[in-house]
């Protein structure tokens, strides 16, 4: 059974970034309570780099130029694209977290490998949750043009991705329409300027897979929250990153997380912890062992804004290992 476009895009759409697109009314962030407030403002003051989409870092003659992107299209991100075309101009090489022929080559495995993404033997997901679960997750598939009958042969993990795109962005996404990666992507090939993937197509894949089956449903019974606090999340992550307050969006998804019918505080917690070493962490450690391995003195980094800041951020790693931070 192959996935279905919408399913499949979603695969290449990753939460560690911003997700919106066409989606805008009430943001989160109005919505706050005084106290919620105070907690957001407390969480982000105590992340490093909280703030900023481009950034530099120096080590003796070698430069590396930092842009935090959004997987999604927006018509609000040419600008941006616009500020990032001198770094592209000046670097010998582009990094990125994937390339179109990574893309392409995870595309066209699990077309031919469906095993990887769906369970053909043994119990479907409505047989592994409860009724109210699994009729929830059933109402978010079909809202992202995902058929129940194919969802509910997902794996945890795939259904999660493919649910972690608004239904407000998935027109874009199947139409084409991507993010600031893609622009990036289509400009240094107008420049002729190589682009390399950070790390095998495989990764996040298999960080997804090798997770406990019950961290898996506890992250799936989430990404199927009310619609209507989802829509909030969305706007305050999209308001947030046009802003440049990168950290706020981690903030403001632990507050979601909280309201989240079901899920109390510490489980919350442990989810975006969770979250943040497998999506985050674990990758920034192997990009920078691979971005400090290059040969190129000047380099272009094009990836996902919750990768910047924190105490496992880019920014931070690099600066640990003796490099000169500076936003641009």
């Amino acid at each position: 059974m192959p996935p279905s476009r919408p399913a499949a895009a979603a695969l290449l759409w990753l939460l560690a970034a911003p997700a919106l697109a066409a989606c805008d009314g009430l943001s989160l962030a109005d919505t706050l309570t005084e106290a919620e407030s105070r907690a957001v403002a407390v969480e982000t003051a105590a992340i490093p780099y909280p703030e900023g989409i481009f950034w530099t870092a120096t080590l003796g003659d070698r430069r590396i130029d930092l842009i935090g992107t959004m997987h999604v299209h927006d018509p609000r991100l040419a600008p941006l694209r616009d500020r990032a075309l001198p770094l592209l101009a000046g670097a010998e090489v582009l990094y990125v977290e994937a390339t179109r022929a990574e893309e392409a080559e995870m595309e066209a495995t699990i077309l031919a490998e469906p095993q990887r993404i769906f369970v053909l033997d043994g119990p479907t997901l409505p047989e592994r949750l409860s009724e109210d679960d699994w009729q929830a997750l059933a109402e978010a598939a079909e809202a992202r043009m995902v058929p129940a009958f194919m969802a509910a042969k997902m794996r945890p993990w795939y259904l999660t991705i493919a649910l972690a795109v608004p239904p407000c962005a998935m027109t874009d996404m199947i139409e084409g329409r991507r993010g600031l990666d893609h622009m990036l992507l289509d400009e240094a090939a107008a420049m002729n300027l190589e682009a390399r993937a950070l790390e095998p197509w495989e990764t996040v894949l298999d960080l997804f897979a090798d997770s406990p089956e019950s961290d898996q449903l506890a992250m799936l019974r989430l990404s199927a929250g009310p619609p209507e606090l989802q829509t909030q999340a969305f706007v305050a992550m999209l308001d947030g990153y046009f802003a440049g307050r990168i950290a706020e969006i981690w903030a403001m998804s632990r507050i979601a997380g909280y309201r989240t019918p079901g899920l109390d505080p510490a489980e919350a917690d442990a989810l975006m912890a969770t979250t943040e070493e497998l999506l985050i962490a674990s990758r920034n450690r192997a990009w920078i062992e691979r971005l400090e391995a290059a040969s190129e003195t000047r380099i272009a980094v094009a990836v996902g804004a919750l990768h910047l800041p924190g105490d496992e951020g880019l920014l931070r790693l690099l600066e640990e290992r003796g490099w000169h931070i500076a936003p641009l």
